[in-house]
């Protein structure tokens, strides 16, 4: 009969996973995610940064598995996964400000465009501007597009955004704050300078 995962003790894991390979480091994964899950989530409190948190535990623990020194593997995986959430809850904090930082920008630049004392010049690199803003656009993913296009241009709350996408009013907090994160990701700043 089979012993169930939860009842290998931790030497017995670490033989199985250096003799048995990416197959048996997936029934690890299997045995561990749900407990690394919960301790991510408990420090983020957000389903999609504690699963991307949980997927570079697991790939930090394989890496680091040849220094583990017997000190307990649960605590082990427990302190690489709060570092890890923490160093992510840092990460957001500092894109927040960034993101602030940018939204900021973006409106001093709309207020000059917004002028009615822009030369030839001025109208022809801001038409071009707009073009080019519009290209990118472009190939956001469709449903960062939406809620970017209805608060920015449309300039929709997002109770109105909510109520036309028909989602709830955090799911269209969420979604805006993703599609600033793919702007950052993949906008250069000077594109827009």
């Amino acid at each position: 009969m089979e012993r169930r995962e939860s009842e290998i003790t931790e030497q017995e894991w670490i033989n199985k996973i250096y003799t048995g390979g990416a197959a048996a480091y997936k029934d690890f994964v299997k045995a561990y995610y749900e407990h690394v899950y919960r301790t991510a989530y408990a420090v983020l409190h957000h389903h999609q940064d504690a699963e991307d948190v949980t997927q570079e535990v697991f790939v930090q623990i394989y890496r680091a598995l040849p220094e583990y020194r017997n000190q307990g593997l649960k605590t082990w995986i427990t302190r690489i996964t709060v570092n890890r959430a923490i160093d992510m809850r840092r990460k957001l904090a500092r894109q927040k400000v960034t993101v602030a930082q940018d939204e900021q920008w973006i409106e001093e630049h709309a207020q000059q465009a917004d002028s009615t004392t822009l030369s030839t010049e001025q109208a022809i690199m801001l038409q071009e501007r707009k073009v080019f803003i519009q290209e990118e656009l472009d190939r956001m993913p469709e449903h960062y597009k939406d809620v970017i296009h209805s608060f920015y241009i449309d300039e929709k709350s997002y109770e109105e955004i909510a109520s036309e996408l028909q989602l709830e009013k955090k799911s269209v907090e969420s979604r805006l704050y993703r599609a600033r994160l793919w702007l950052k990701r993949h906008w250069r700043r000077e594109d827009f300078e």
